[in-house]
């Protein structure tokens, strides 16, 4: 059968909106904060090992916190807002991830200055620091995180904000992605990222199997300061936090 040449694809640069008016090509210059974005990214990569474990916990402890809050008159905290502080406690647990590795030295860092991914216009990232976290209670935490946030966006955020983090956190979680590989934010050693959920079947106590909603879990390390093991112990110890959190646990951080 012959082409129908009147109605072949116009080659590109050439393609014309519904409306009849020319798109030409898009053009990015690599320069001023995505410049810097792709440089520390690429940097990144070339200058250290990184290595990224991935696991998955069940939510259902965290939604019966919630619902337990709704029921006595508490503000039922966000699942985010749950997993930060819960990822601060585990923090405490495993100093070797809250840490970072500049001119062949390992500091792990008594305080965790935890950074949060921040998306921000034209397809622009940072990581600000909520310094202190571990002092912060789950009540305060929304607050001071959408503060952070709207400082980040507003473009008020200093240098020690943006360089001070010890660990951070990248969430997906509204999307599908259930599991990612984040890059590190140098000089840190570890980066957590936070997937989208899936219903899963898991298995029950009566040796059959029951649909729990999952959420992806990826921690990506670097393999000169962290080795696989400890790695794969924060994630179970965090996955354990997660699933087996009491109702209760937080009902004295969300009366304060």
């Amino acid at each position: 059968m012959p082409l129908d040449t009147q109605n072949a694809a116009a080659p590109e640069g050439a393609a014309h909106s519904p409306a009849g008016v020319r798109r030409e090509p898009r053009e990015t210059a690599l320069r001023g904060m995505r410049g810097m974005i792709a440089t520390r990214m690429r940097e990144s990569l070339q200058a250290s090992a990184q290595l990224t474990h991935h696991a998955g916990a069940e939510l259902g402890a965290l939604q019966a916190l919630r619902r337990h809050c709704r029921a006595v008159g508490l503000p039922a905290p966000s699942v985010q807002d749950l997993l930060l502080r819960l990822v601060v406690q585990t923090l405490a647990e495993f100093p070797a991830l809250n840490a970072t590795l500049e001119d062949n030295r390992i500091t792990e860092h008594l305080g965790v200055h935890l950074g949060l991914a921040v998306p921000l216009p034209d397809d622009l990232l940072v990581a600000p620091a909520l310094f202190d976290a571990q002092a912060i209670a789950l009540g305060a935490l929304p607050e001071a995180r959408r503060e952070l946030v709207a400082q980040a966006r507003a473009g008020r955020l200093g240098v020690r904000e943006l360089t001070g983090a010890t660990f951070t956190v990248s969430n997906l979680g509204r999307s599908r992605v259930h599991h990612f590989t984040p890059i590190l934010n140098l000089p840190q050693v570890a980066i957590l990222g936070i997937g989208g959920t899936q219903w899963r079947a898991v298995p029950d106590d009566e040796g059959g199997a029951r649909l729990s909603e999952v959420i992806g879990l990826s921690l990506t390390f670097d393999h000169r300061a962290v080795n696989g093991a400890p790695a794969a112990a924060f994630l179970d110890r965090l996955g354990e936090r997660i699933e087996t959190l009491e109702p209760d646990a937080f009902d004295h951080e969300l009366r304060q």
